[in-house]
Parts: structure tokens; C-alpha cells; sequence
């Protein structure tokens, strides 16, 4: 498998588990009110591209939530519904995409582009070298918590909604790009 190619599988194993994550006590931005449903503009056919140009594994976004299909177009990668475990907020041309898991809740980020595709984003500390360093600037802002729950590792942060904000605009979310297809 190609970098890439494991870039995008790795982004999207991590919307329900991983083994260091930044996390929240509430869904994000706090304050916003969840969506009941997918918005429109986000439904649709998304792919990665791998290093070679081919196609990767494909998300499938509906009003309900999301599903993947592998390149042979088996649906068996994982689904998420929107419920109490999954919400989704909508706030200053962002999608808040956030998972329980336990007790904490870990964000995805979602930017759309003028052309469909999507930019698709969480904090990374799964890079001992790169945890320290956004760990060391997040602590500088805010207190961190650091919650140990089985062989997961959550740093807790609770950001006001312009916080949050910020941490978006200072590029402390990175990520990967998805392709549009229909």
C-alpha cells in the first residue's frame, strides 16, 4: 500500500478508536446545536487518491450518516449513524463530525470545497515527536487533561467555541483530501 493509501485508511480507522487522541468533554463547538441529518451539500460519493493516481476506498455519505465501500465495492469498512454517539454540528463553513467513545469525545473536521471535495481533519498526536509539540502549545492555551482508559490515551481539552476556533485557524487540525465523485 502506498503512503497515501494508508493516510486515508489510518484517518478514517481513527473516527471510532485510537490510541491517542485530543478529546472533549461535549460535542463541538459547544454552544451549536446538533443537525438531525446530513446536510446536502456533504451527501455523496468521496475517494482518496493513492500515490499511483487509483482510486482508494470510497465513503459513502447519506442523510442518515456514513458507509464505506473498498475498491471492489463490498460495503464492509464501517458505518456511523447520527445519534447520541455520533453528532454532527455546523458552524462558521465547518462540519463538526464528533464520536463518543466512553466518556470522551473525539472531533473530526470537515471543509468543503467550492468544487464538492472535502477536506477532512483531526488534531494529530499519534506521532510521539508531533503529540509533544501540539500537546506542549495546546497547554499553553488551555489546560490538558490526560485521561488513560485501557491501552487508549485521550487529552482532554474544553475550548469555548471561539477557542475552538482558533486551534482551526492556527492549523492545529491537519488531514487529508477527498475527492468528490457524485
Amino acid at each position: 500500500m502506498t503512503m497515501r493509501t494508508l493516510l486515508l485508511i489510518g484517518c478514517w480507522a481513527l473516527l471510532l478508536c485510537s490510541c491517542k487522541e485530543v478529546s472533549f468533554p461535549e460535542p463541538q463547538p459547544a454552544g451549536i446545536s446538533p443537525l438531525k441529518e446530513v446536510p446536502k451539500p456533504l451527501l455523496g460519493r468521496y475517494v482518496g487518491v493513492n500515490d499511483k493516481g487509483n482510486d482508494t476506498d470510497t465513503l459513502i455519505i447519506e442523510s442518515w450518516g456514513y458507509h464505506f465501500r473498498d475498491t471492489k465495492d463490498k460495503d464492509w469498512l464501517g458505518k456511523g449513524t447520527i445519534s447520541d454517539s455520533l453528532v454532527i454540528k455546523e458552524y462558521q463553513n465547518y462540519f463538526f463530525v464528533n464520536f463518543r467513545s466512553g466518556d470522551q469525545w473525539v472531533l473530526r473536521l470537515i471543509r468543503q470545497k467550492s468544487n464538492g471535495d472535502m477536506s477532512f481533519m483531526s488534531i494529530p498526536v499519534s506521532d510521539d515527536a508531533k503529540r509533544k509539540d501540539i500537546l506542549k502549545k495546546l497547554g499553553k492555551k488551555f489546560p490538558v487533561r490526560e485521561i488513560k482508559k485501557k491501552d487508549d490515551t485521550y487529552y482532554q481539552i474544553s475550548p469555548t467555541r471561539d477557542q475552538l476556533m482558533q486551534l482551526i485557524k492556527e492549523g492545529f487540525f491537519e488531514g487529508s483530501e477527498l475527492a468528490k465523485v457524485r
